[in-house]
């Protein structure tokens, strides 16, 4: 499960080959087999990336990125091929806006941002540049947007706010020229280019709602590079008006809801738009401007005219950012870091790729069932299948960040702690709500943590208290109030005798609770900001770590420190998880790797590279089979572990840890013990891999089958 920057427009890109995907992952850039699943990261951006390009053949990949201001951003060059750095270049400040190869893979131009307001050109093959020059006039405002002529590889165009230009590039002589197109007395800001294929006219999509048309004033001969004449614009245009105007009105046109933000020009005078609002549609463009009943034309109240006929219709739900033809369909990316496959006949819309906008705080497995994992993060908390890698369910709470999520043991539901200080207890089909305590902790609830007889509760606040609760059908009662932090507490984990409960806080402090007395039992002291703790299975040591990037081993009778390791050289440790069997342990840490250690040994046996942001969450699978890995740009990782499932052999064939997690085989999921008598009531066992998407916000679409052909 990746989570693709949804911010970059055009971000999400088709290969040639019609096989692989190329999207923007925090600082590094993924690269997707759509058949196999398999993923490649290329690695060399130290920030987000904001820009993404393919060459025309697919032989070069090309991505620029965001930084502090003041300092300088690189432009890459990707060698598809090999998955390797062909060169760079540090030319812009602060932003790269876009970038875009000429369509004889011989230039690459990039476009600096408000910061640097710079076009720079550069040959591949020599690994020089070109020629720089600003990519608007001084009278007008920053240019967006790249657009690229299909038959003169040095000409391409320039789009933004109130300025349109078309540029002619001179290798010989190391410049640039460039002509501004002729708009009259027309403002707009220009979010895409396309040009169609023989460089006549360019379509313009803008956050108007319109669609300005340019002639390009090229020759007929591809060799000649400049324009005969000054560029000009031809109309703005939009789709016919839905309802037919009161007399005596003039009439309008029907414009695009946020904007027109992406654009594919096809064959026979079709166009495919991607609109602000999530509209995606097939439009056809008339031959002429359309006039009314009495045969005169439109005199209209905005300067823009009703040119295109709506051919067909849908709606992914959120902006579209990206827009790309893949065989006989449509992938569509969207600000909320979703894919979408729309069928071309049809404008059928499945979902085949989703995960959080945000960073993600905690996940969760559910007691002896590894079918299915949660995930919580800002707005929303998730249940994914981990066979297929897909969304099962979806529970939305709008403005507010679920900070903890837990399973309950006897899988009837799913407890979640928010930043609003309420704790929210959800099913885990349907996702309605069972119960909620509000204002559990009056700054938030930042950890939680649930007995194994279900019966009662334990949460931690970021005011630093700890509370349990009584947990009934009918209602839920505060049993204590357990005070002794200063700081937030990061963690809570309890025994499995559920009489003792640990509480890790960023104070400095780790406490080990008597729950039947509601007292300390005992105090462990450290200079270090506490961020996870858990029991090992034994109940005899607890395990801890934190920002002094130590990982330490603490006898639970009498808080004396019994082992320390060294987790990280250089970053802090996050989060850790001791499988069941308590024989290894899993740890997370700011510098993006996941590691897997021996817990009787001390030592690593294995890591995982693959994030591209701080990890802030691991756990295994209660089978051991895999483990399960965020981060706080918001993607997931599933890692097949070198064990196979508790009591069982490795799998023939197997990957080892550091791979992302793909079936070898189809398996049947775990089930749970029973532990009910009613039919009606839900269980996390009984949901369903097929089990489509529900929202407590409805989204615009139902996915298809989550089956492997329809997953990436």
């Amino acid at each position: 499960i990746a989570s693709g920057s949804g911010s970059a427009p055009k971000g999400l890109r088709a290969h040639p080959d019609r096989i692989h995907i190329v999207y923007p992952l925090g600082s590094k850039l993924a690269v997707q087999n759509t058949k196999t699943k398999q993923q490649w990261f290329l690695e060399g951006h130290n920030n987000a990336i904001t820009a993404v390009a393919i060459s025309k053949t697919g032989k070069y990949v090309a991505s620029g990125q965001v930084n502090q201001i003041g300092f300088r951003v690189p432009v890459i060059v990707w060698d598809f091929e090999t998955r390797e750095e062909y060169f760079r270049h540090e030319t812009h400040k602060v932003r790269v806006e876009s970038v875009m190869f000429s369509c004889c893979e011989t230039y690459i131009m990039s476009l600096g941002g408000r910061d640097d307001s710079n076009i720079v050109a550069y040959n591949i093959h020599t690994k020089e540049v070109i020629c720089g020059a600003f990519s608007s006039n001084r009278n007008a405002g920053d240019a967006v947007t790249l657009g690229i002529l299909n038959n003169r590889p040095p000409c391409f165009i320039t789009g933004g706010v109130s300025t349109l230009k078309v540029w002619t590039l001179c290798p010989k002589a190391k410049s640039v020229k460039g002509w501004d197109v002729a708009m009259g007395k027309i403002k707009r800001k220009v979010t895409c280019i396309e040009v169609e294929k023989n460089d006549k006219y360019a379509y313009c999509g803008t956050s108007t709602g319109d669609i300005v048309k340019v002639g390009l004033n090229f020759s007929e001969d591809p060799k000649e590079y400049q324009p005969i004449k000054t560029p000009r614009m031809i109309g703005c245009y939009a789709k016919l008006p839905l309802k037919k105007s009161p007399p005596g009105k003039p009439p309008t046109c029907d414009l695009y809801k946020m904007g027109v933000r992406q654009l594919i020009l096809l064959d026979n005078n079709l166009m495919v738009v991607g609109a602000g609002d999530g509209t995606v549609e097939m439009i056809e463009e008339l031959e002429t401007v359309a006039v009314d009943h009495n045969g005169s034309s439109f005199v209209l109240a905005i300067p823009t005219y009703p040119l295109f006929k709506k051919i067909r219709t849908c709606s992914v739900g959120s902006l579209v950012t990206s827009l790309q033809m893949l065989k006989k369909q449509l992938i569509v990316g969207t600000l909320r870091c979703e894919v979408f496959l729309v069928d071309f006949k049809t404008f059928e819309v499945s979902l085949i790729l989703t995960c959080h906008t945000s960073a993600i705080y905690d996940l969760a497995f559910p007691d002896d069932y590894s079918g299915v994992f949660a995930t919580a993060s800002k707005n929303d908390v998730r249940v994914w299948n981990v066979e297929h890698a897909r969304e099962l369910l979806r529970i939305t709470v709008h403005n507010f960040t679920c900070s903890s999520i837990v399973f309950s043991y006897d899988g009837r539901y799913i407890a979640t702690g928010w930043n609003d200080g309420n704790i929210r207890a959800f099913t885990p089909q349907s996702g309605k709500v069972i119960f909620m305590i509000r204002n559990a902790h009056n700054k938030g609830v930042s950890s939680l943590a649930l007995t194994r007889d279900c019966k009662r509760l334990i949460s931690g606040g970021g005011e630093g208290q700890v509370r349990v609760w009584e947990v009934r059908k009918e209602r839920q009662e505060l049993q204590m109030i357990l005070k002794e932090h200063k700081g937030p507490v990061s963690a809570i984990s309890i025994a499995s005798n559920n009489r003792e409960a640990a509480s890790a806080s960023t104070d400095g402090t780790c406490v080990i609770w008597d729950l039947n007395k509601g007292i300390r039992q005992t105090v462990i002291f450290q200079t270090t900001l506490f961020m996870s703790v858990q029991f090992h299975p034994t109940d005899c040591q607890v395990l801890t770590c934190g920002t002094n990037r130590q990982i330490c081993y603490w006898e639970v009778y009498d808080g004396t420190l019994l082992r320390e390791l060294e987790g990280s050289r250089v970053a802090a440790l996050n989060t850790l998880h001791i499988s069941k069997d308590g024989e290894h342990f899993v740890t997370g840490s700011n510098d993006t790797f996941v590691k897997l250690w021996s817990y009787n040994k001390g030592v690593m046996t294995h890591f995982g590279k693959g994030h591209a942001g701080v990890v802030t969450s691991v756990s295994f699978s209660p089978d051991k089979s895999i483990l399960v890995s965020a981060s706080a740009d918001g993607s997931i990782f599933i890692w097949r572990t070198p064990f196979g499932k508790v009591g069982e052999e490795v799998l023939p064939g197997g990957e080892g840890a550091g791979s992302c997690h793909q079936p070898a085989v189809k398996k049947k999921l775990d089930k749970m013990r029973p532990v009910c008598k009613s039919s009606k009531e839900e269980l996390i066992s009984k949901i369903s891999p097929a089990q489509s998407v529900h929202s407590i916000s409805s989204g615009p679409c139902t996915p298809r089958h989550p089956g492997e052909e329809n997953c990436f």
